[in-house]
């Protein structure tokens, strides 16, 4: 009876801890799965889920296209207490990452200008997130160029069953 007595002492605390209200912009996303199409045969899915007792947010995300091998990546959002915002670190399967803040508008979550490196090379971009209704939200992301802003890709996802 003392050794299970001790074991749950020291036994992790799943599902005790709640979110801390700084991450409600994003708490929509939070334990679903959500997919969308890219113009042609690629698909991007994201999943969402607390981790550590609601103190961070996971989403790990698949492109899938036909024939190619699988490009993933995960972006862990956090708050920093010191600058008194949500920030994320993106890495993905090919060794490139990106960090930055994320901010709101109304219904938008604001990734602004940020840089991407990978295999010494650097690319500027920044994206919004808007919510479309309970269940779908539309990505719009774009590259900076020696000549501006320009397009890159508009995604629609929606919310799917987790894998």
């Amino acid at each position: 009876m003392r050794k299970w007595f001790y074991g749950l002492l020291f036994a992790p605390a799943f599902g005790f801890g709640h979110p801390d209200q700084a991450y409600q912009p994003l708490t929509f996303l939070a334990d679903h799965c959500w997919k969308g199409a890219f113009p042609g045969d690629r698909t991007d899915e994201h999943c969402f889920s607390w981790i550590y007792d609601g103190k961070f947010l996971r989403d790990r995300h698949t492109v899938r296209a036909e024939g190619m091998p699988d490009a993933m990546g995960e972006s862990i959002y956090f708050w920093n207490s010191a600058a008194k915002q949500l920030e994320y670190l993106y890495i993905e399967s090919d060794g490139g990452f990106s960090r930055g803040p994320v901010s709101i508008d109304r219904e938008a979550l604001v990734f602004p200008d940020t840089s991407f490196l990978e295999k010494g090379k650097t690319m500027v971009y920044r994206s919004r997130w808007q919510r479309s209704g309970a269940t779908a939200y539309d990505v719009v992301t774009e590259f900076q160029s020696k000549d501006g802003w320009i397009p890159g890709f508009k995604v629609h996802m929606e919310q799917v069953a987790a894998p």
